[in-house]
């Protein structure tokens, strides 16, 4: 019997602290990594910005593998297919690979299990992107939460795992294994342009996992201890730039986590504790966004809430255009989108805004945005983007759901100088302060500047969105 087994990575783009890749290094025989382009994820609402990082971070990865004395082998098209016949063709004993929360991916994986169970290869799966299994954290009825704050309380109970060390054999093709891959047969790694998707400008986030590592560490040296104070501030550099690497796993979660710890044990005020302890709850957030999706993965189709089911939004499409392009009279909210546009990421704050006002403001369907941001964001990610559309739009698992953003008030709290506005809507450059924040810029300044007109009028769509709340909640 072959002694060669393979790694299959999709979320995991990491040699290091690999759960799948320590377990199969740990069985003597040759470990070889594969990655499958698969057409029907790209096909979907894929980001120009999350392939070029996605590409990058493969080029990383392949170079570790490479160094390492393995390999990472490319394939393009259906995994279901590729994969087992890639085991069949290099004679691999098994493959290896990590569970997903995602619908499409758990039917995938187990039209993947089939096939390979089929040809008697052995499958070895084990949880890698989360802290805990999604099955181990349950309420005291033994049900999945839908409330984050109980899901916190019990989480950051439990002990957390350490990252595991990996050590990849020695594990050269034989001369007979390079012949049998003319078969298949791989590719070499695409370009982002090759696989139909163009993104000419940096990425807002660097890809692979030395650049992950690096990034982790200055938060942790730098701004984590500040992080509860920076975080909502768009124009201050408050946040941790991690949430591409978290979404591709360039870096492990346990070793995120591990340097949370560490912080926590150097701190030296209850400000930086508190700073540290706030990051760590978006950890948390993440985890119970997927532990959702991986018990009711029906969210990923429509709301969590039965009155939002058939809610009657409004879904003005002319509305819905000048919001993507940022010109929808409110220069927070212009300024958001247009970073997003041309940048491929947005603040958080500034997504919960934009986000409130589309749905709250424009009243247009939640899945709209939803969309338009796995569109754009380098980061997007179902489990996440998901859940905090459906928390803004107040159709998710929230106990207070009724919430709206004026977006004014917004930007007087978290932008109060209008250095983000002025930043990404430098038509206001010149505007003062105030009227900037207030939005009372007169008709005639915004026609001077090229700055339209606000497109609805907050105070009265607000009144529109409480009544047709109302009614579906009757």
């Amino acid at each position: 019997m072959s002694d060669l087994v393979l790694f299959w990575h999709r979320r995991d783009l990491r040699i290091s602290d690999s759960i799948g890749l320590a377990q199969a290094s740990h069985t003597n025989a040759r470990v070889i990594g594969v990655f499958c382009f698969d057409r029907s994820i790209l096909s979907m609402n894929v980001a120009p910005a999350r392939v070029a990082y996605l590409v990058g971070s493969l080029k990383a990865l392949a170079q570790d593998y490479q160094q390492a004395g393995s390999q990472l082998l490319f394939l393009d098209g259906n995994p279901i297919e590729k994969i087992p016949q890639l085991a069949t063709t290099l004679s691999a004993k098994a493959v290896y690979w990590h569970y997903d929360v995602e619908p499409y991916a758990k039917i995938r994986d187990d039209r993947v299990t089939a096939a390979l169970t089929a040809q008697n290869i052995e499958i070895h799966l084990n949880w890698d992107q989360l802290l805990h299994d999604p099955t181990t954290i349950r309420t005291g009825s033994k049900q999945p939460y839908t409330v984050y704050t109980p899901f916190w309380r019990n989480w950051s109970s439990q002990p957390k795992p350490e990252p595991v060390e990996v050590k990849l054999p020695q594990s050269e093709l034989t001369p007979v294994e390079k012949q049998a891959l003319t078969q298949i047969p791989t590719i070499d790694l695409p370009t982002a342009a090759d696989l139909g998707f163009i993104w000419d400008s940096p990425l807002a986030q660097a890809p692979g996992t030395s650049a992950a590592a690096q990034i982790l560490a200055e938060f942790c040296d730098r701004s984590i201890s500040e992080y509860d104070e920076q975080r909502n501030y768009p124009a201050a550099s408050g946040t941790s730039s991690m949430s591409a690497a978290m979404k591709f796993g360039t870096i492990g979660v346990r070793t995120v986590w591990a340097a949370t710890t560490a912080a926590m044990a150097a701190a030296r005020s209850d400000e930086a504790r508190a700073g540290i302890t706030t990051w760590q709850q978006e950890i948390a957030w993440r985890e119970f966004y997927q532990q959702a999706m991986y018990h009711f993965p029906s969210l990923a189709q429509g709301a969590y809430r039965e009155p939002f089911k058939n809610f009657p939004w409004r879904n003005d499409r002319n509305q819905f255009d000048a919001w993507c392009k940022g010109e929808t009279g409110y220069p927070i909210v212009d300024a958001a989108m247009r970073q997003l546009n041309q940048t491929g990421w947005m603040h958080n704050r500034c997504r919960m805004i934009v986000a409130s006002f589309l749905t709250k403001d424009l009243i247009i369907n939640w899945q709209w945005g939803e969309q338009y941001f796995m569109e754009r964001l380098i980061d997007g990610d179902l489990s996440s983007n998901n859940g905090g559309w459906q928390w803004s739009a107040s159709s998710g698992m929230d106990p207070k759901p009724l919430r709206i953003f004026n977006p004014y008030t917004q930007a007087q709290k978290f932008d109060r100088d209008a250095d983000y506005i002025r930043e990404w809507v430098p038509e206001l450059k010149s505007i003062d302060t105030k009227l900037i924040l207030s939005g009372d810029i007169l008709p005639l300044t915004r026609h001077r500047v090229g700055y339209p007109l606000p497109i609805v009028d907050h105070s009265v769509q607000q009144r529109l969105f409480k009544q047709l709340y109302a009614s579906v909640k009757g």
